[in-house]
């Protein structure tokens, strides 16, 4: 287990305003605690960051795979939509990494 800031995040609450994360070597902690809300324990966190994961990772995966969005617009405009061979190279990367 351990604390993270998009575990915290997904929890509702704010970097910087709500909380403050520290690691001094011996793994991340929280430093301060500003919300009224009694602070989550380290498995509620462990638990919201592996949720962040489920529901963010696959746009991390896809983002670098996808063509430049340069060449995609101007696919775009020369062909009026999308070629056959850009729709393919799109939804190669959205198979690769599905939005589960």
């Amino acid at each position: 287990m351990s604390i993270t800031a998009k575990g915290l995040i997904k929890l509702g609450y704010t970097p910087e305003t709500d909380f403050k994360l520290r690691d001094d070597g011996d793994g991340v902690y929280i430093a301060e605690w500003n919300h009224a809300d009694t602070q989550p324990t380290e498995a509620q966190i462990t638990t919201a960051d592996a949720e962040w994961h489920t529901e963010n990772d696959y746009k991390n995966n896809r983002r670098p795979e996808y063509p430049d969005i340069g060449d995609q617009l101007d696919d775009l405009f020369k062909q009026g939509a999308f070629s056959e061979e850009m729709t393919a190279t799109l939804q190669a990367v959205k198979d690769k990494y599905p939005k589960e």
